[in-house]
């Protein structure tokens, strides 16, 4: 399985291109608040697929967390993080199709991955969720609420009854609202989801 025709060279080109308008050049405030109250770092596993300059890595890496793993098709984005946080370890910057990834995790952070994937891989991504998250693990962040975009590339937007379709085969809906400290530029358009694995899938 492969991330259809946005694949790596497609984003290596809008990095190259600056045609990256998903970046907010820092961690958006509903994912600091949420790692905010995770308590003192332990040994949970952490994946951010999609991760692009991933400073929610970054965030995470600095307040002590060990096992933070970040994907991202493009090399670009990784060798950023690894030049803002050169203490991050190598191992963990991975460079690979989401959909080949193998590994048990505790927490898999989504922030504008899921929109970036063509629509059709959608069920594909949900199941692989799920398969990356231990039993009990959770699948935690934002996606799009309502269209998004020119409809013929990414972003992709989607509704509510289309995300419980897509993940309740495989998750418990823990939280499932509207964000109330979405940064400006998505204000009003994204749902803060947190969705515990279930035990059997």
């Amino acid at each position: 399985m492969s991330e259809s025709n946005f694949d790596a060279a497609y984003w290596a080109a809008r990095y190259a291109t600056g045609q990256d308008p998903w970046d907010a050049g820092r961690i958006t405030e509903p994912l600091r608040a949420y790692f905010a109250q995770l308590g003192p770092p332990d040994q949970r596993r952490i994946l951010i697929p999609g991760a692009g300059r991933a400073y929610e890595a970054e965030y995470l890496h600095q307040a002590g967390w060990p096992n933070v793993f970040v994907a991202d098709f493009a090399a670009e984005p990784l060798q950023a993080l690894q030049q803002r946080v050169p203490g991050f370890p190598a191992a963990h910057l991975l460079q690979a199709d989401f959909f080949q990834l193998t590994g048990s995790f505790d927490l898999l952070v989504e922030q504008t991955f899921f929109c970036a994937l063509d629509p059709s891989l959608r069920p594909v991504y949900a199941r692989k969720c799920a398969e990356l998250l231990r039993p009990g693990g959770k699948l935690v962040g934002l996606l799009f609420d309502g269209p998004v975009g020119p409809g013929d590339g990414p972003p992709f937007g989607g509704t509510r009854a289309e995300y419980r379709q897509l993940f309740e085969p495989y998750f418990e809906f823990l939280h499932f609202e509207p964000a109330y400290n979405s940064i400006k530029p998505r204000q009003g358009r994204e749902l803060f989801i947190s969705l515990q694995r279930k035990a059997e899938v």
